[in-house]
């Protein structure tokens, strides 16, 4: 993105406290265009490694141009956070199914305990804990779509203890009970092949 934006000649916003980590607005053309082509690049894998670069490169561009620009710009110029931050979601991701000792984490990352959520805030949108529940249960989404283990063993691999807090906790993120969301998402996988 930082390559994008120098290129273009784009000037980085200033930091604004008003920018929200998370926004939604319409999907324009200009920019449907290119993701719909990279898409089918994973059809062509001998063309996926040279032109899914080029591809993704046209895709910050339309994104920084586009109606959530500031929003990009502002997140690429967050003096350092975005890196530490994005070191920390490494961590988060790769440790995901133990708890979490946030404490560990602004160690390792050389800041405050308090820093660190203030930043993570910042750019994510949502504190750590947040965060992690949200990998946890997207792994575990994914683990019951690809058929690979049970509602129990998948909240288990993820790192919850109880089956029971497991679904309710999915349930509050996908808006259905494990079994009915994979029912759902298996109906719909159908229903477009």
């Amino acid at each position: 993105m930082t390559a994008v934006l120098i290129e273009s000649g784009l000037a980085p916003s200033r930091t604004n406290g008003d920018v929200r980590a998370v926004a939604v607005s319409r999907l324009d053309a200009s920019l449907l265009d290119p993701v719909v082509r990279l898409v089918r690049l994973l059809d062509a894998p001998s063309d996926y490694a040279v032109l899914a670069p080029l591809v993704v490169r046209e895709i910050v561009y339309r994104l920084l141009i586009g109606e959530q620009g500031d929003r990009l710009r502002q997140v690429a110029v967050i003096d350092g956070r975005v890196h530490r931050i994005a070191k920390a979601i490494e961590i988060l991701g790769r440790d995901r199914d133990k708890p979490l000792r946030v404490s560990d984490i602004a160690r390792q990352l050389g800041v405050s305990v308090s820093g660190l959520h203030s930043q993570f805030k910042a750019v994510t949108g949502m504190s750590p804990l947040q965060f992690q529940k949200q990998l946890r249960l997207q792994e575990a989404r994914r683990l019951l779509l690809a058929g690979e283990v049970d509602v129990a063993r998948a909240g288990y691999r993820v790192g919850y203890d109880d089956p029971s807090h497991f679904s309710r906790e999915y349930k509050r993120l996908f808006g259905a009970p494990p079994l009915r969301d994979l029912e759902r998402l298996q109906g719909l996988t159908t229903a477009r092949a």
